[in-house]
Order: structure tokens, then sequence, then C-alpha cells
């Protein structure tokens, strides 16, 4: 079974976040999130009890680690060295590395999105030039093993493509019907 590692920092988008949680873990990924805080506040008020504290993980132990957006949420990772540390970590060893929202601009401070296509949050695109991707065209752009999403409304899609890549196209196309996502989130 794939691991993957959800890192919630203070002001996470919560439709983003807690999304692509529900969508992993139904398709059989075992998720983790790991909180820069205990509990976390989300943009929007609602406080999440993390599985881990940041300290406590090691980016080694999961096949994938992935940034929800929201802010000052993306703001609140992209200032932690731990995180970069861990972003980096992430991609040189071929994981999957996925961000949403604003949270491209992680990856980019990280410098894992140079020479990638890549997306982000509408009016954000100089953080992926910043960075050296290459703003891509569409809702959700996977460029390797890099995932990268426009926000909230896109969040059903983003976490469909993760599960696609951690648990197979069988199973992400399992999980799109039984949610009924297949009447509008369209896998590649």
């Amino acid at each position: 079974m794939a691991k993957a590692l959800v890192l919630l920092a203070p002001g996470f988008e919560e439709i983003e976040a807690l999304t692509i949680v529900d969508v992993l873990r139904r398709g059989g990924v075992e998720v983790v999130t790991a909180g820069l805080e205990d509990p976390v506040e989300g943009s929007h008020g609602v406080k999440v009890l993390p599985d881990r504290k940041l300290e406590e993980v090691r980016v080694e132990d999961f096949e994938a680690l992935i940034c929800p957006g929201g802010y000052p949420g993306y703001e609140n990772l992209r200032k932690n060295p731990k995180v970069l540390e861990m972003v980096r970590k992430a991609a040189e060893s071929g994981k999957v590395v996925g961000a949403i929202c604003g949270a491209p601009a992680v990856l980019a401070e990280a410098g894992v999105l140079k020479g990638k296509r890549a997306t982000i949050y509408p009016g954000m695109e100089g953080e992926l030039k910043k960075g050296g991707a290459k703003p891509g065209k569409g809702l959700v752009v996977v460029d390797g093993k890099v995932v990268t999403s426009k926000g909230p409304a896109t969040a059903f899609a983003f976490a469909l493509e993760l599960l696609r890549l951690l648990g197979g196209r069988k199973k992400a196309e399992e999980v799109r019907k039984a949610t009924l996502a297949h009447l509008g989130a369209r896998l590649r």
C-alpha cells in the first residue's frame, strides 16, 4: 500500500487538504497528516488534529508528499526550512510531489519546478516562472511525478490524479465512479 504525507500549516485551505486525504484514503492509500501546529487551524476556521507533528515524520517513509494551498497556509509552508528540505528530498528521490492553489510556490521555492510544467492559483504565475517552471495549461498539470493544480474547485480532480499515480488508474476510476465524480471530473 502506498503512503502519502500531507503537510498542514496554519491557514491551509480546508477543501483542498481534506479532499486530498479523503480521496486517497478511499483509494487505499495510507495518508498521514503532519502539522506545523497541533491542532492546525485552516483559513476558514476549521481546526484539524494532524496525525503527527512535522518533526515526527521522515519523507523517506512515504511515496508522496503533498502541500495543500490556502492563505496564509502556503506561505507558512514556504517559510519553513524543514518543509523545503522535505520537498527537495522527496523530488530528488523520485517520489510523487503534489501542490495545489498557492502551494506550487512552495515547490518553486524548494527548487523542484525547474524545467517542469506546472500550474498555480490564477494571478500567481510569476511564482512558477521565478522557480524555473513552464506554466502549464489545465486545471491539473502532471509533469512526471510532479502534480500541481489551481485551487479549491480543482481539488477533487487533483486528488484523483494523485491517486492514479499512487494506486493505479483502475483504483482512481473506482473512486471517481463511487463518489459520482465521473459526472464531472475526468482522469488523464
